[in-house]
């Protein structure tokens, strides 16, 4: 199987070449510039393609004989659409990073067209949301009759400029959360609680996560939020969260700011990685009151989403699932996440 990493050149991109390279896989690089391509691949001896997503001809041309592409060319809201085209036209498999509610929701909107081609579709497949997907499936397995998921996470570490950008989009469209079945706008910081996380309780605010749009897949559970520790947001009243959308909705905010963070954001180096890591949270509620819930602990969240990339790939080659959309856990399975390196479960417990 020949497969592609888009956006080689990027933090992210480049963290999965290299680790396929210490496991013995050779994949094929990509992206738009020529000279950033050249440099990172010819000292690895790793082949490599340049094309633009925004003309198909090329696209078409680029993708000639692959098998499978992880998507790493980020803000994929601007990117993903593309490329998807592409791989349902070139018969190849697609993988990204996204953590955009939107984007996840124009993906599973394809699930006909992929399957129609043969083609398994699976964004989110690092972090996020590998790891919160598989718990909200554990959680759901535990409590059929649950209505209500509440998805949380912590962590400690850098991040990219890929991120930084997508953060900044996000914040432009405010709080989004699952209610009754639909994606809905919501104030941001609407709900704010405390979360039991491994290494004690913390203090957790809602915000727009990729798993508002991918849980619902997973689970069938009609109403869910996501969470993060955010310090000085968790105090933050409404009034000022809604001037904070405001001011990030202005293009000129985004533009800047955009330009800003790649001028100045590299991503955490190995040191900084290595300190670093991430707790995640699931609690599913039935109408009853009863409740399930696990966590999980794992490494930086950088190297999990290199390893579950990596994972994906060699899972489609060995496992192939059916072709359509797929979230993580409904392409492999809720136990996928067990075969990340680093990271330990937390089993479900009732309460």
């Amino acid at each position: 199987m020949t497969w592609m990493i888009y956006g080689a050149s990027g933090y992210t991109g480049r963290l999965v070449a290299d680790l396929a390279l210490d496991r013995g896989e050779r994949p094929v690089l990509a992206g738009r510039d020529p000279a950033k391509l050249a440099a990172f691949a010819m000292p690895r001896g790793l082949s490599y393609r340049t094309f633009d997503l925004g003309d198909p001809e090329a696209v078409a041309a680029g993708l000639r004989g692959i098998d499978v592409v992880v998507h790493c060319a980020g803000p994929f809201s601007a990117t993903s659409a593309s490329m998807i085209d592409g791989c349902l036209r070139a018969g190849a498999h697609y993988l990204d990073i996204t953590g955009e509610i939107d984007v996840f929701e124009a993906v599973f909107a394809r699930h006909e067209d992929a399957r129609r081609a043969g083609v398994v579709l699976l964004p989110g497949s690092g972090f996020d949301v590998v790891p919160t997907d598989c718990l909200a499936a554990m959680v759901a397995a535990d409590l059929p009759t649950a209505t209500h998921l509440d998805l949380a996470f912590h962590a400690c570490g850098g991040i990219s400029g890929g991120t930084l950008k997508s953060a900044l989009e996000g914040a432009a469209l405010g709080g989004r959360a699952r209610v009754d079945g639909k994606v809905r706008s919501v104030p941001l910081a609407w709900r704010r609680r405390e979360i039991p996380f491994p290494s004690g309780p913390r203090r957790v605010t809602s915000l727009p996560w990729g798993d508002v749009s991918t849980a619902y897949r997973s689970t069938g559970i009609g109403n869910i939020t996501t969470f993060a520790q955010l310090p000085g947001l968790d105090r933050t009243g409404r009034r000022s969260t809604r001037l904070s959308q405001a001011v990030m909705s202005s293009h000129v905010v985004q533009r800047l700011g955009k330009a800003a963070i790649g001028a100045v954001v590299r991503g955490p180096g190995r040191a900084t990685r290595s300190r670093s890591w991430v707790e995640v949270y699931a609690e599913a509620t039935a109408p009853d009151g009863t409740g399930v819930s696990a966590a999980l602990i794992g490494p930086d969240t950088y190297d999990l989403t290199a390893d579950a990339v990596l994972r994906a790939v060699g899972a489609l080659r060995s496992e192939r699932p059916a072709p359509g959309a797929h979230t993580p856990s409904t392409a492999f399975g809720a136990d996928f996440v067990r075969r990340l390196h680093g990271v330990k479960i937390i089993e479900p417990a009732r309460r």
